[in-house]
């Protein structure tokens, strides 16, 4: 178990339909993420860069290396692809981030 930090990077403009987005977030990928072990999953805007910042507690790696593979997954990144950055195959890019400070 552990906190996985990481960047993402949101195209110029796209906020207010990504915010909408993930307010209905589907409640099929809410119990995907959770049945892949993801809790305590937070995403944060920098309005200077138009940068994603996610934090997320993972119960186990290897639930979450499934995720790709699979139908929800893919049919939400497709749904996201027009609004950020992403991969070829509509996964989000992402740019993992290092803890350099934690106060528990």
């Amino acid at each position: 178990m552990g906190v996985h930090a990481f960047r993402m990077q949101l195209k110029p403009g796209k906020l207010a339909e990504y915010r909408a987005a993930h307010d209905a977030i589907w409640p099929e990928l809410v119990d995907l993420l959770r049945d892949a072990g993801i809790s305590d999953y937070s995403i944060y805007h920098d309005a200077d860069s138009n940068a994603l910042f996610a934090t997320l507690t993972l119960a186990d790696e290897s639930k979450r290396d499934a995720l790709p593979q699979h139908p929800v997954m893919k049919r939400w990144w497709d749904a996201m692809a027009p609004l950020m950055e992403t991969n070829p195959d509509n996964s989000p890019r992402e740019w993992p981030l290092a803890r350099v400070f934690h106060l528990a």
